[in-house]
């Protein structure tokens, strides 16, 4: 039997996995035992290294990243077409997928799961939308998907990420502050998003938001509780819409967003689907799209739920 690969991004935690792979394989193999690893280079890297371990026959692939690293390997080991087991070794900015999935931060503790927690199928979302070279394709994500103030926000992290930080910022709290900051910022520079959306068999509606979630989990941007009440396993995504809120209404409700009690909220809708279709009101508007944590692309999008569709290793 083969053993179980590790597939590394070095340049998860803000760069620093790489330097720190050592002490985290020390820990991981003095609680789970033997593994091989291989590292990432470039961004696309863990889906194709995924697909190729698959299909070499290796039945337990763990991701060592962060939420992109994780959706990534989820995303080879889904094309595929085997029944491959994914494992999670977190060591990323954000963070959320593991927070839904409550594993366990700590490399010791995180790799004492991956040795004897439960294997479980959950759900995955699969999105058609528009790539960056214009063509549309098609994807998996585990998490949230979205659109509006979160993608100006992300986008807004990876171009500053948490230098401003004090040095010794743990890079999960790092993670968390860089998020709330460039929320705050970028609300005061932002305009509500015009977009169309249709739930399954439903009416078409003309929103406008401050954000639009399609979650299969229940956190994003960097600990956000955005879809408290989601389940992995019930086969439907939480669809999230926040209204047009100004700029105080947000900061006042962080904590609220954070805790996951935003639901009763005025300006806060929620619904369960199957599908969901979303475009920009305006025809020539380009709106980007967030998946996983990620900024692939632009609506117009088309989100299916998958149910049960991938093993996951996680807590007993």
């Amino acid at each position: 039997m083969s053993l179980p690969l590790v597939i590394v991004n070095p340049t998860s935690a803000s760069g620093t996995t790489g330097s720190a792979w050592p002490k985290i394989a020390s820990d991981l193999s003095s609680q789970f035992g033997p593994f091989s690893n291989v590292f990432t280079s470039k961004r696309g890297d863990a889906m194709n290294l995924a697909v190729q371990a698959c299909r070499k026959g290796i039945t337990f692939i763990i991701a060592c990243g962060g939420d992109g690293t994780i959706s990534e390997v989820a995303n080879g080991i889904l094309d595929s077409g085997k029944d491959v087991e994914l494992g999670i070794l977190p060591n990323g900015t954000g963070g959320d997928f593991r927070r839904t999935l409550e594993i366990p931060l700590l490399t010791r503790t995180a790799a004492r799961v991956l040795k004897t927690g439960r294997t479980r199928r959950i759900d995955v979302g699969r999105v058609s939308f528009v790539a960056e070279n214009g063509e549309e394709t098609t994807r998996y994500f585990l998490g949230v998907a979205s659109c509006g103030l979160s993608t100006k926000v992300i986008e807004r992290v990876k171009r500053e990420g948490s230098n401003w930080l004090p040095a010794n910022t743990p890079h999960w709290l790092g993670g968390r502050a860089s998020f709330g900051a460039s929320m705050i910022q970028t609300a005061m520079r932002s305009q509500a998003t015009q977009i169309v959306a249709k739930l399954d068999e439903s009416h078409e509606r003309h929103l406008s938001v401050a954000n639009f979630c399609v979650a299969n989990a229940r956190y994003f941007g960097g600990g956000m509780k955005i879809a408290p009440l989601a389940k992995l396993a019930d086969g439907k995504f939480d669809v999230v819409s926040v209204g047009d809120l100004s700029v105080l209404k947000i900061m006042t409700s962080a904590p609220k967003l954070y805790l996951g009690s935003h639901l009763s909220m005025p300006e806060v809708s929620h619904t369960l689907a199957q599908k969901v279709v979303v475009r920009a009101a305006t025809r020539d508007e380009e709106i980007a799209l967030e998946i996983d944590g990620e900024l692939p692309g632009r609506l117009p999008a088309t989100f299916q739920i998958i149910p049960q569709a991938l093993s996951v290793r996680c807590n007993a």
